[in-house]
Parts: structure tokens; C-alpha cells; sequence
């Protein structure tokens, strides 16, 4: 199946109406959430989760290893235009979102869990989303053809996600553990505070942009949609593969399906100058994760309820 495009039509002549402040706020809101998402992380919570290696084997393997994986088999399949198969490429190299610890509480899920394997994949994407958008990216010809046109500079990508994402938790986990007590009344207010603010500014975004939306979202509606159906999909399978229990599959599904579009934007638009293609994906897969995340974890959080009312 090859997605076409009307011949009129230069996708990657698209312009998202995102400046250079609102890259700038964009940037401030991931390293407000993340430093939020940090203070709630004790040192412990590490230990614990070292302690059972087989889940945080199954969540890397899951999020860094099959979702890239499986995400560049769909792309020879469906054959989609080179900017989207990067954009979709570059969605499945970012880390977990980090909107997924709520939604893994909403859902019945391991909050615990999905809180250590944020802070966790979140230190590894330093260096594995750059690795993998540049593996994956350059076996594919038409994707291949479009990073030897940009400056893709590994370093300077590090340097990008290590102060947006790195450095936050660094900071939040200092506090957390020298400070316990302020940095519980910090996170009581920071955390459904960056929440809201970043869940604005895609909403924000999204109204600046809506002519571009309503004459440009069939290129990528069905592309964003089955690719998060299948990331969440992946991740539970995945995770009842190895036997881990009914909590943690759920975690790891929504570790795997709740990808950091708004990362995935920054170095869009950081590095590619926001080719068209490539951030219409991204934009829309930062607003559509919201909304599926919200209806997965209802289904599943309700699905619980009723079975202890039975109980």
C-alpha cells in the first residue's frame, strides 16, 4: 500500500506557524515537566527497579528496540511520503512521554513503575534517540536522501536533549533527595501545573495552525493513529510475552504508545529545519497521544473498578 499525495501539492512546503519564542516555551515546558516528573523520583526507586531487571530489559526492549524496529517495517510496507517515514521515525527514537506516568496511574497501572522507567529512558534516549533516527533513517533510501540534506550533528542533538531532559531530572533528584519536604510541596504544585501548560501549548499550536490542519491532516491522520494503535499494542504484548503481571503490562503499553512528541517537534524544528512533512506528523501525534492515552487508561481504570466491585 503506497500513501500518495496529490501532485499539486509540496508536502514539505508546509509551514507549521511555530517561532522561534514558541520553541523557546516549548523547551521550557519538557525540562518544567520533567524536573516536575524528577521531584517525585527518590534514588531508591532505581534500586527497585534494578532489582527487577527483567522489567526494565522488557521496557527498553519494548520502547528503544521493537518500537523503532517494527515502526521501519510498517514505512517499506506502506511506503509513505519520505518526510512523514521520518517524522514516524524520528516519533518511534523519542523517548516515553512523560504524560504516560499519569495516565499509567488513571489506568490502574504501576505509577511506581512508570515513573522509574521515564526517569530511565529518559537518560538512555541521550544517546539512543539520536542512534536510532540515524540507524533506522539511513536504511531506508528516501529518509536516507533527507538526512544527507540536513546537519544532523549527534553531538549537538545530545547536547539539545541532554539540557531539555538531562539535566531537569539531575536536579529534581537532588532535590528529592536532599530535600524531601520541599520537593513534595514543589511537585504538588509543578506537576499538574506543567501538565496543563504543555497540554495548552499543543492545543495553543494547534489553533495558530488550523488552516494547515484541516488542509493537510488526511496526509497523516491514519499514518499517526495506526502507528500509536500499534505502539500501544506492542508494548502490552510485548510485556504479557515475559510474563510480567497485569500492573506493569499496562505500564509498559503506555510507556511504548505515549511517545514525547513535543521532543520530537524541537528537533524537528531544531534540526530540520521544520520540514513540512516531519512536523505535521509530529504536531498531530503530540495531540492525538493526548486523547488516546486519556481513552485507554479510562477503559482500563474503569475495567478495574468494576472487576473490584465484583470482587
Amino acid at each position: 500500500m503506497l500513501l500518495k499525495t496529490s501532485p499539486e501539492i509540496d508536502i514539505d512546503s508546509i509551514k507549521i506557524n511555530f517561532d522561534e519564542s514558541g520553541l523557546w516555551v516549548l523547551n521550557i515546558a519538557i525540562a518544567i515537566i520533567m524536573f516536575g516528573v524528577a521531584l517525585g523520583i527518590k534514588i531508591d526507586d532505581f534500586k527497585r527497579l534494578f532489582k527487577k531487571p527483567k522489567i526494565v530489559f522488557v521496557g527498553v526492549l519494548s520502547q528503544f528496540i521493537l518500537l523503532p524496529a517494527f515502526t521501519f517495517l510498517a514505512i517499506l510496507i506502506i511506503q509513505p511520503h519520505p518526510s512523514f517515514a521520518l517524522g514516524m521515525m524520528m516519533i518511534a527514537a523519542c523517548p516515553g512521554g512523560n504524560v504516560s506516568n499519569f495516565f499509567s496511574k488513571m489506568a490502574g497501572g504501576n505509577a511506581a513503575l512508570s515513573v522509574s522507567l521515564t526517569a530511565f529512558a529518559t537518560l538512555i534516549c541521550i544517546v539512543m534517540t539520536p542512534l536510532n533516527l540515524q540507524f533506522w533513517g539511513s536504511l531506508y533510501e528516501p529518509t536516507n536522501e533527507i538526512l544527507k540534506t540536513v546537519s544532523l550533528n549527534p553531538y549537538d542533538l545530545f547536547k539539545l536533549v541532554s539540557l531539555i531532559l538531562g539535566i531537569p531530572l539531575f536536579f529534581g533528584m537532588l532535590i528529592k533527595h536532599y530535600h524531601p519536604e520541599m520537593a513534595e510541596k514543589i511537585e504538588k504544585v509543578l506537576k499538574p501545573l506543567s501538565m496543563l501548560v504543555f497540554i495548552a501549548l499543543i492545543f495553543i499550536a494547534f489553533s495558530q495552525n488550523l488552516e494547515v490542519f484541516v488542509n493537510h491532516i488526511h496526509h497523516v491522520i491514519f499514518l499517526v493513529i495506526l502507528h500509536n494503535i500499534f505502539a500501544f499494542i506492542l508494548g502490552f504484548y510485548t510485556a504479557k510475552s515475559f510474563g510480567l503481571n497485569k500492573q506493569d503490562t499496562k505500564t509498559i503499553s503506555m510507556e511504548t504508545g505515549i511517545q514525547n512528541g513535543g521532543l520530537g517537534l524541537l528537533l524537528i524544528f531544531g534540526f530540520f529545519e521544520g520540514l513540512g512533512g516531519m512536523a505535521l506528523l509530529a504536531a498531530f501525534w503530540g495531540i492525538w497521544d493526548v486523547f488516546s492515552g486519556i481513552l485507554l487508561a479510562t477503559y482500563w481504570g474503569r475495567k478495574k473498578s468494576k472487576i473490584l466491585k465484583e470482587v
